[in-house]
């Protein structure tokens, strides 16, 4: 166990690294005039440090590879603090990449409701998006349920399971080359007080019954990945999360990929 845990965190550090050396050579890019004017600019927030930092670093790294081959420039933050309609107007993608729908700020919550509404970027969330509850001693964010389809977080699958995803709507954009199906290796896969398939256009779902190894924690109907149609902006909800591990799978990759374009209107 000792070393394995020191083979992760060295793991861990080399990517973080990786995230630093890319950032540094994109810098040194745009001081040489390499770089063109992006396509468009992406904001991403994500949780400092906690168990999804791995996943955050491991994003950060594969988002920079992204940035580079499709033009996009991308921007970090940590938590609300600087969102209001101001620092939106910047940006024509939104991605929530593990923080959950409380400790905004009122101005944030005001701006991110008038963003989606309006339709005046795109939105990507993945994973503790839908963190849906009283947590850390914060209400639930009422308008954020409705946006995820009404959903309230139940539990989840706190020892893992491998699952086979289900595509249901392969004719959109964001599912393009994923097949009927693809695998998804030790998620903790999470249940809600009910689906939210009435008030969302689900475009794929997990087959309970294909967990490995088999789990009691189930919804029966269980969609993962799904788009919010009620708003004008595009946004995607895509469930998987949790482990750096996933950017290893291709299937994920490419909806990641997908999403991105489509989001932002590319």
């Amino acid at each position: 166990m000792l070393l394995q845990r020191y083979s992760c965190s060295r793991q861990f550090r080399f990517q973080h690294l990786l995230v630093v050396i890319c950032m540094m050579l994109a810098s040194a890019s745009v001081l040489l005039g390499q770089t063109p004017s992006p396509k468009f600019r992406v904001i991403a927030i994500a949780e400092k440090g906690g168990i999804h930092k791995p996943f955050v670093d491991a994003a950060k790294i594969w988002l920079q590879k992204e940035s580079i081959a499709d033009g996009v420039a991308i921007d970090y933050i940590e938590d609300t603090a600087k969102i209001d309609d101001e620092f939106l107007s910047h940006y024509q993608l939104f991605i929530q990449l593990n923080y959950p729908p409380y400790m905004w700020t009122p101005t944030a919550m005001a701006a991110f409701v008038k963003y989606i509404e309006q339709g005046k970027g795109g939105w990507i969330g993945f994973h503790h998006a839908t963190l849906l509850g009283e947590f850390d001693g914060y209400q639930m964010w009422p308008w954020f349920s409705t946006f995820m389809g009404g959903i309230r977080f139940k539990t989840y699958i706190p020892d893992f399971a491998t699952g086979k995803v289900t595509v249901e709507d392969p004719n959109h954009p964001a599912m393009k080359g994923l097949g009927s199906s693809f695998q998804i290796e030790n998620e903790e896969w999470y249940t809600y007080d009910k689906s939210p398939r009435p008030n969302v256009h689900v475009l794929a779902s997990v087959d309970e019954k294909t967990y490995t190894p088999p789990r009691s924690i189930t919804m029966g109907d269980h969609p993962v990945v799904w788009t919010n149609e009620h708003v004008k902006a595009r946004n995607i909800y895509i469930f998987m999360g949790h482990h750096p591990e996933l950017f290893d799978n291709s299937a994920f990759a490419t909806l990641f990929h997908n999403s991105i374009l489509w989001a932002a209107n590319q």
